[in-house]
């Protein structure tokens, strides 16, 4: 890897926007958020014969224009968390002159490899991730970075502050980001331009101040994030996909194994593919039947809270479901339907109570998990990313996306769901195992599809 550039792109200056002084306090679901891992995708882009004076000439600069003209619809993204004087809880501050922190590099490492969807090592793609500035009292609330693979392509990296981007929100910046590059500066249609307004979310009463609170009490005032376990030393990644006639395989299993039918079973392809990785990843692991696991994924709040916000809002808009097990229920022959009775049981919780029942243990709970995570035997299966936010469409002009990752499931023993590339209704997932768990989890995985 050589780094080529460091530098940081401003908001189109000669637009009046540019010179807006910006605050947004952060909300309850924000603050749930406000000091864990940030989110790392990485984009790559397959450009055949790609020179690096192409590169230079044609496509950077492209690229950083197009990159200055979407920030002045996304001025918080240009500034930094801090803690405004006087303020019981940090905000977004955008002030003239802020801008998003961009690396430029190039790199001679295999292209085909790291985006790819073959067994190889995790750390292959950290270099091409840029880093959060994060200090005791100010942290950036995006970096980016473009790295050169001579001959071969480019890859985006974007790293976002977890307590302002959800998921949703990232894509929806880069596809914004990739619509303006695209398109030679054309307005950004409604579904691509970002929705401020913060008084539309509505929950319990002081929830923000005691998640604030609880935050506080562990890791004082610092805007310096937390790190955890992760997935210890020298894991591998690999990407799987189940297909639609996979799914039709795994729908056909459960319902030849459950006695009414499945009809009181939500089988959605959310809860086929949970359920599936779960259990190949349980089996993988293999060891005691009595060792706890965690199943856990997060739920978009827009259109679930009374009123409904936008699917355009720019934040944090989401909430976690978490159950309790042991591994034995997913290690024998019928562990695959029993995984999706219980996933299938937490969706039918979530519609029935909502998405602010219990919002207030919430974090609570998340912290009593990751302080068990590095001692025990406790094995977590959370999810990040959705097929719904189809990260696929982010054209930039040369073409979609070769590969899109999530690195930072290495974090949370997650997986990451995407769309199958090819448009044909299947489902990308993501993980990164220690290599012997994910030779046999691939073993697992191909078996039932």
């Amino acid at each position: 890897m050589k780094i080529l550039e460091v530098t940081r792109v401003n908001p189109f200056s000669n637009s009046p926007e540019s010179a807006t002084e910006l605050c947004l306090p952060l909300t309850l679901f924000d603050l749930f958020w406000f000091k864990l891992h940030p989110v790392e995708r990485l984009f790559f882009y397959r450009l055949n014969d790609l020179t690096p004076a192409f590169f230079n000439s044609v496509i950077l600069p492209k690229l950083k224009r197009s990159l200055s003209l979407t920030l002045l619809h996304y001025l918080p993204l240009a500034g930094n968390l801090k803690w405004p004087p006087g303020q019981p809880k940090p905000a977004i501050l955008y002030t003239p002159n802020d801008g998003v922190p961009l690396t430029v590099a190039e790199s001679n490492a295999d292209f085909n490899l790291l985006s790819g969807n073959g067994i190889h090592d995790a750390f292959g793609l950290h270099p091409l991730k840029p880093e959060l500035i994060t200090s005791d009292d100010s942290a950036s609330t995006l970096a980016l970075q473009i790295t050169l693979f001579p001959n071969m392509g480019f890859c985006i990296g974007i790293t976002a502050h977890h307590a302002v981007l959800d998921g949703r929100t990232t894509t929806v910046f880069i596809k914004s980001w990739a619509y303006i590059c695209n398109q030679d500066n054309s307005p950004l249609p409604p579904e691509l331009t970002p929705f401020f307004d913060r008084s539309l979310l509505k929950g319990p009463d002081g929830v923000d101040m005691l998640y604030l609170n609880q935050w506080l009490a562990m890791s004082g005032k610092s805007l310096k994030l937390t790190t955890t376990a992760g997935e210890g030393p020298d894991p591998v990644r690999a990407t799987f996909e189940i297909t639609r006639d996979g799914f039709n395989k795994l729908r056909e299993r459960v319902l030849s194994e459950v006695a009414d039918g499945g009809t009181q079973l939500h089988l959605s392809t959310f809860v086929l593919t949970y359920a599936h990785v779960a259990t190949c990843k349980v089996k993988a692991r293999g060891g005691d039947g009595d060792r706890g696991v965690i199943l856990g994924f997060t739920v978009d709040c827009r259109r679930r809270l009374n009123p409904p916000v936008p699917e355009n809002y720019l934040g944090n808009c989401n909430t976690g479901m978490y159950e309790f097990v042991k591994a034995r229920d997913f290690l024998g022959e019928d562990g695959f339907v029993c995984a999706v009775q219980k996933v299938s049981g937490m969706v039918k919780v979530l519609k029935e109570r909502g998405v602010l029942e219990g919002i207030e243990r919430k974090l609570s709970d998340t912290f009593d998990l990751i302080k068990e995570q590095p001692d025990s035997k406790i094995q977590i299966i959370s999810v990040a990313g959705s097929p719904i936010f189809g990260v696929y469409g982010s054209d930039f002009g040369w073409g979609k996306p070769q590969k899109v990752e999530i690195v930072s499931i290495e974090e949370y023993e997650a997986f990451s769901m995407a769309e199958s590339r090819d448009g044909s209704g299947g489902v990308e997932v993501g993980l990164a195992l220690q290599r012997h768990e994910m030779e046999t989890f691939s073993s697992l995985f191909l078996k039932h599809i």
